[in-house]
């Protein structure tokens, strides 16, 4: 969801006004994705590398968060929406964690959609704790390093039990993936948007999975022309 800052920018408004207007469209979004019968949906809110932009933005940030669980999160929960959160936690602040570990435990029996939110996050670090975490089994002896395999290390990921994305879209026209799901990605397709993130709304959702809908996914084999 990129292009907050760049989009108040255009309009001579402060970023915190472009990342106020971003939270709209994140509930435009989780909204046309259920509408739409989307029953993963996964929203990159704020990345490890994030916590290195100016305090103000950050407290900024962290402020909309916490406003969008307390107002959105009983909504979300009556609409039967399960709640994840993918990321390190243990640096985070006290009263953060307490909310996101608030916003899983309340849903987390719900099973009309599943919304990752993913917080604190980055690829690289995600994969080292999951490095990090087999290597401990193995030391253990509770993992057998003959058998470990692709499927050993997704068990180990923040998105243990999550479905490998079919799309990732990104706003705002930067075309690169930014420390985002570098592994569970290995087959996803991409959409990248001109348009910055408090601009997308169904419409946009819509056209980006006909986008979709219109490739050939072969996953290292042949086109269905070619094999049929």
């Amino acid at each position: 969801m990129d292009g907050n800052g760049r989009w108040a920018r255009a309009r001579g408004l402060p970023r915190s006004v472009g990342h106020r207007r971003g939270v709209e469209a994140v509930r435009a979004t989780v909204r046309a994705a259920g509408e739409l019968g989307i029953e993963y949906l996964t929203l990159f809110a704020f990345s490890s590398e994030n916590w290195s932009r100016p305090s103000e933005e950050i407290d900024e940030l962290l402020g909309l968060l916490k406003m969008f669980i307390r107002r959105d999160l009983a909504d979300l929960h009556k609409e039967g929406v399960r709640v994840r959160i993918v990321g390190a936690r243990d640096n985070l602040q006290p009263d953060i964690l307490s909310l996101l570990e608030e916003a899983e435990n309340l849903t987390r029996h719900n099973e009309r959609q599943t919304l990752v939110v993913a917080f604190n996050y980055g690829a690289r670090d995600e994969i080292a704790r999951a490095v990090r975490a087999i290597a401990r089994k193995v030391a253990a002896g509770e993992i057998d390093v003959a058998t470990l395999d692709d499927e050993a290390v997704t068990a180990h990921l923040d998105t243990a039990g999550i479905p490998d994305p079919d799309l990732i879209i990104r706003t705002s026209g930067e075309i690169r993936l930014s420390n985002f799901l570098l592994w569970q990605a290995a087959y996803s397709e991409f959409v990248f948007m001109p348009m910055n993130w408090p601009e997308f709304d169904k419409g946009a959702l819509q056209e980006a999975i006909g986008e979709y809908a219109s490739r050939d996914r072969r996953y290292g084999g042949l086109s269905r022309e070619i094999a049929s």
